[in-house]
């Protein structure tokens, strides 16, 4: 790590992950052009984030001009606290994602209620609502649009209160919304460290420690310099 030389860096990635075992998270920093997962600190409240990004030098908090996130309070707060000069950004992922989760509410509940008379056209369906269907001439393009033109809720689910709640937070996130149009970056490169990490996790069986699941992901992920001096 004392090799890293004091680059600027324009945009950063800052994502929460599961770490260790049991239901503990840990923040992961991330160098959007380079790649690179810079640091990670265990938890992802407010001060875990201020210390992660602290974790930069002053003149590299000065060089970035914006930091892809989710909509999570304390990686926002964190970021004006350090570096109010950057912008934050969300990107359509995350709304996909929101918006992905309130149309599974509203298919959940209606299933639920249907299943008990045996007639749930629902079952087995999650997945169909949530795909895009680019050639609507497909066999999964022509069976979804007769499922959708049922006199279904989750057709309706745009006007259901799942959807309505998720349409007031965007709102609330205009401006990171918005941002993306200027910055075009995304929380892609975090997303996929996913599969690393996890791999990672799974042939140690799990870390017993933050400092050794640490250590392992700067290893693998962090492209150190590990020549030999």
């Amino acid at each position: 790590m004392l090799r890293r030389t004091e680059q600027e860096i324009a945009y950063l990635g800052i994502d929460e992950k599961s770490s260790e075992k049991g239901h503990s998270y840990a923040s992961i920093l991330t160098d959007i052009d380079r790649s690179r997962v810079l640091d990670l600190v265990p938890e992802r409240k407010l001060d875990a984030a201020v210390s992660l990004l602290e974790t930069l030098t002053p003149s590299q908090r000065a060089s970035v001009k914006a930091v892809a996130m989710d909509m999570w309070p304390a990686f926002m707060s964190a970021t004006k606290q350090c570096m109010p000069q950057a912008d934050i950004v969300h990107d359509k992922f995350h709304i996909s994602k929101y918006l992905g989760e309130a149309v599974d509410a509203v298919r959940k509940q209606e299933h639920r209620r249907l299943s008990p008379a045996g007639t749930s056209p629902l079952t087995g369906s999650k997945w169909a609502w949530l795909k895009n269907y680019p050639d609507g001439r497909s066999a999964e393009a022509v069976s979804f649009r007769a499922l959708h033109q049922l006199n279904l809720k989750t057709s309706r689910a745009w006007c259901l209160e799942p959807v309505k709640k998720v349409v007031k937070m965007l709102r609330r996130h205009e401006t990171g919304l918005l941002n993306f149009s200027q910055h075009k970056i995304s929380n892609a490169c975090a997303e996929g460290f996913n599969s690393a990490i996890q791999l990672i996790k799974a042939n140690a069986r799990g870390f017993r420690n933050f400092t050794n699941y640490r250590t392992r992901i700067l290893f693998h992920c962090g492209k150190l310099d590990l020549r030999l001096a």
